[in-house]
This record gives C-alpha cells, sequence and structure tokens, in this order.
C-alpha cells in the first residue's frame, strides 16, 4: 500500500543532554519516513531531537525541508547546509503556519513548551475546521501518558467531544505509529463543534 502522505511535519524538542531512548526514536522516525518516501517538514533545528531527526532523515536518501524565523537562524541553532530546502521566515507565527500548509499530516515526538504549542494549534484548527489533516503523537517512554490522560479529563468533563479525541493516534514505535497514520479517517462530524448542534 502506497503511503497516502507525501510530507509530514515533525514537531519536537531543541534542548540537548535528553536521555538517549529519545534520540533513539528520533532515529528511528528519520529512517521510517525516509524509506517510505516521505518528505520531513521542521523547524530546521540543528540540536536536540529536531537535529538527529533530520539527520536521520538524510542519511537514509530522505528529503528535509526546514522552516525558521529571523531571530532564530544562527548556525548554531539551525541547519544552515545539507537541508533539501531552507526557508527563513519573518517569524514563528508565519513559521507554524508555513508548516501546516506545507504538510499533509503531523507527528509529534516529546519536546518542550514549543513542541505542545504546535502540536495544540494544529489540533485546535482542526476542530475549528481550518484543515483536515491528522495529528500523531509519538508516545517515546511514555512522555505523553500525563498529556493523553488530561486530554481524556477534558473529554469526561465535557469540554471537548468525542470527535475531538478521534484527531489524533498515538504509538510508542514510529513504523506502528506510521501504520496507523496510514490507515486514518478524519472524523465526519467535527463541524457540529461549531454550530454547537449536541
Amino acid at each position: 500500500m502506497d503511503f497516502p502522505y507525501r510530507s509530514i511535519c515533525v514537531f519536537c524538542g531543541s534542548a540537548d543532554g535528553l536521555d538517549e531512548v529519545y534520540y533513539e526514536a528520533a532515529k528511528k522516525m528519520g529512517k521510517e519516513l525516509a524509506s517510505r518516501g516521505i518528505r520531513l517538514v521542521y523547524g530546521a533545528g540543528r540540536t536536540g531531537l529536531m537535529g538527529v531527526l533530520a539527520q536521520s532523515v538524510l542519511e537514509n536518501g530522505g528529503e528535509v525541508t526546514g522552516i525558521a524565523p529571523k531571530g532564530l537562524e544562527s548556525p548554531q541553532l539551525i541547519r544552515t547546509t545539507g537541508l533539501t530546502n531552507l526557508e527563513i521566515v519573518d517569524d514563528i507565527q508565519v513559521r507554524k503556519a508555513r508548516m501546516i500548509d506545507l504538510a499533509d499530516a503531523f507527528i509529534s515526538l516529546p519536546g518542550g513548551y514549543g513542541t505542545a504549542d504546535e502540536l495544540f494549534e494544529v489540533l485546535t484548527w482542526s476542530q475549528i475546521g481550518l484543515h483536515r489533516k491528522p495529528m500523531a503523537i509519538l508516545n517515546t517512554n511514555g512522555y505523553f501518558d500525563s498529556l493523553l490522560a488530561w486530554i481524556n479529563r477534558a473529554f469526561k468533563d465535557a469540554f471537548i467531544y468525542d470527535e475531538h479525541l478521534q484527531l489524533f493516534l498515538s504509538d510508542s514505535e514510529p513504523a506502528s505509529l506510521l501504520d496507523k497514520l496510514a490507515k486514518y479517517q478524519f472524523p465526519e462530524n467535527i463541524g457540529r463543534w461549531l454550530v454547537r448542534d449536541n
């Protein structure tokens, strides 16, 4: 079966000094993306999981497009050479919008504030009907367990609807996460959030 998504945007941390389990997962994800002919779209970082992920895609013959905002485009922070494409945009908001535009789907690896911001912006845009692209969460080392529990609590307490739980999927392994993503079906009743037809 051909993979249905040509480009996937991956959000992940740029911090250094992480447990090796996170680096290994990023390497595996990069290899899987390249082997399936999927272009990586990411924030152009050269450090942390961002750097490891991009390097893995490139080493395995894949394509990488990096999007960096002005002010964060120093060689200490981003890969200025070796990427298939590198775009420098005006600011962080334009960067996020550009990555969303270029991607057919999204994956979040572990990260910090920026990763959480990007993950939830994608989900929010789905929720309000701005796109119909799936979000996948790579739950390495149980990193997202608490976040997933909070999302389920938000549903239990009626802050989100059942279909909002269907806007994303998760798995602990890159290969099986991508297999799930290949079969993803966007929820058809997402519009009731906007009209409040309960």
